[in-house]
């Protein structure tokens, strides 16, 4: 009865006959306590089947967590590539977008400077001009002058001999 083969089943308790000996146990207790083992035995086998079937239902639930798990993990893992690749190319966007700031600012930069360079230019040769034009405005009324004070001197030359003529015949 130790062998690890053996196995006992309420009908082998029910079936099983023992041999009589004057004074033996009495057959009717010996029935009766044979078939309690053998209801017990039922009662623990019938248990022992719901709690291999719960088992089962448990072990279902575990596989299942742990697929809802690895698929959660996966789907985190997604979601932090996902978020690590966002962020890279928001770096690269925001840089580019840099790079092409400061491209427009030195593009723009470069062209206020030209225009400032070329308003400068533009001022000193309008001042150069002016200085010439006044130069030359001087000049021409310096000459317009000079012809003045000749015509006045002529005409005062002219009134001159006219009025000593007139004194001449005057006399």
């Amino acid at each position: 009865m130790t062998d690890d083969t053996f196995t006992l089943t309420p009908h082998d308790i029910r079936s099983q006959e023992f041999p009589r000996a004057f004074r033996g146990l009495d057959p009717v207790h010996v029935e009766a306590f044979k078939q309690r083992i053998s209801e017990e035995f039922e009662r623990v086998l019938r248990e022992r089947a719901q709690l291999e079937e719960r088992l089962r239902n448990f072990q279902e639930q575990l596989r299942a967590f742990r697929d809802r798990e690895r698929a959660m993990n996966e789907a985190l893992l997604a979601a932090q590539q996902l978020r690590v690749d966002a962020e890279a190319q928001a770096q690269r966007e925001s840089e580019a977008i840099l790079r092409e700031a400061r491209t427009d600012a030195l593009r723009l930069l470069n062209e206020a400077q030209l225009q400032e360079r070329q308003l400068r230019e533009g001022s000193e040769a309008a001042r150069r001009q002016f200085v010439a034009f006044l130069a030359n405005f001087r000049s021409l009324l310096e000459r317009q002058l000079g012809e003045v004070d000749g015509l006045q001197a002529y005409a005062q030359t002219t009134a001159h001999a006219q009025a000593e003529l007139v004194l001449k015949k005057q006399a």
